[in-house]
């Protein structure tokens, strides 16, 4: 049964000197879900229809002809591929999604006896945590993110899934153009929130700039919606979490892809060590060699945890 969206009233918090930048559209669909049925109309409604086309997957090189990502050629060479239109999420999943949906399905046992993993499944009301529950979930690993996705497809009846590689970068690169971040400027100006020793990091200090990159040492991470979307109106593809595709990584994967709709291969490439693709690596911090660019790419093993995500909806028409 298909679920019909509507709009939030968006309420501004202010606790001291606190103050999230932006509040008011910039954080639209994003209150509290308090219930799955808060989910399931929110990630309707917070899907942002993408029109398909050909653009080069890849890094294509800076206008000197150098390549953005030096440190692997994962991304290397750039291929020109066709996609079919599809829906993607504005916002990078949330711990308070993650919450209802670990409540829906009786999940959250699963992890709350282990100390390594119960802060991955944890969400707060309170804007000083790291748990805040707008701010973007980072799962216990893989499965969890491939979980939610086919849990809102199960309940709203539409063709969610996690995105295939090439539905992540061309929306990040606002289909297709050739910036190195998916920033509303297509270049980094990155917050200088975390670039300090840990003991004084402090989430009440106002945000900077037009995206967060720092490493995954740090748990903290600022509310998803905090910095300006891309051109299409996507938030956070560059910085704040990395996040899970649904393709298993093959290094060499841009040789081999299918000039339409390419996704990766069908199995892992190494079954003792089976790896799915992660992409925005400057929510690890990694931005060293071009790492932090939309271009770079590489495997993570499917229990890993610590990775963020979004969720697509494969339908050619818009859904909301």
């Amino acid at each position: 049964m298909r679920l019909h969206a509507r709009r939030y009233d968006v309420i501004c918090i202010s606790i001291g000197t606190l103050f999230f930048v932006g509040c008011g559209n910039q954080f639209d669909g994003v209150r509290e879900p308090d219930t799955a049925q808060n989910v399931l109309e929110q990630a309707i409604e917070n899907q942002v229809f993408i029109e398909g086309g050909t653009f080069i997957l890849g890094d294509m090189g800076r206008p000197n002809g150098s390549p953005y990502v030096t440190l692997t050629a994962f991304s290397r060479p750039a291929v020109e591929v066709s996609i079919d239109s599809y829906s993607i999420s504005r916002y990078e999943t949330t711990w308070g999604e993650m919450k209802a949906y670990y409540e829906a399905l009786d999940r959250t046992h699963l992890y709350e006896g282990d100390f390594i993993y119960k802060k991955y499944i944890k969400a707060t009301d309170d804007p000083l945590s790291p748990n805040y529950y707008r701010k973007p979930a980072r799962v216990p690993n893989y499965r969890e993110a491939e979980g939610y996705c086919a849990w809102l497809a199960e309940q709203t009846g539409l063709l969610f899934a996690l995105p295939t590689e090439a539905q992540w970068e061309y929306a990040a690169r606002s289909r297709g153009k050739n910036v190195p971040y998916a920033t509303n400027t297509g270049k980094e100006d990155n917050d200088t929130y975390l670039q300090r020793p840990k003991e004084y990091i402090d989430p009440s200090i106002p945000p900077s700039g037009n995206m967060l990159s720092h490493s995954s040492l740090i748990f903290e991470r600022r509310p998803v919606g905090t910095y300006p979307p891309n051109t299409l109106g996507l938030y956070d593809l560059t910085g704040n979490v990395a996040e899970w595709t649904q393709d298993w990584f093959q290094e060499d994967f841009y040789e081999h892809a299918a000039r339409d709709n390419p996704s990766g291969p069908l199995k892992p490439i190494n079954s003792d060590k089976p790896e799915k693709t992660v992409r925005d690596w400057s929510g690890h911090g990694d931005h060293m060699g071009g790492g932090g660019t939309v271009f770079a790419r590489a495997g993570a093993h499917i229990e890993s945890a610590g990775n963020g995500f979004r969720c697509v909806v494969n339908s050619p028409e818009p859904i909301n």
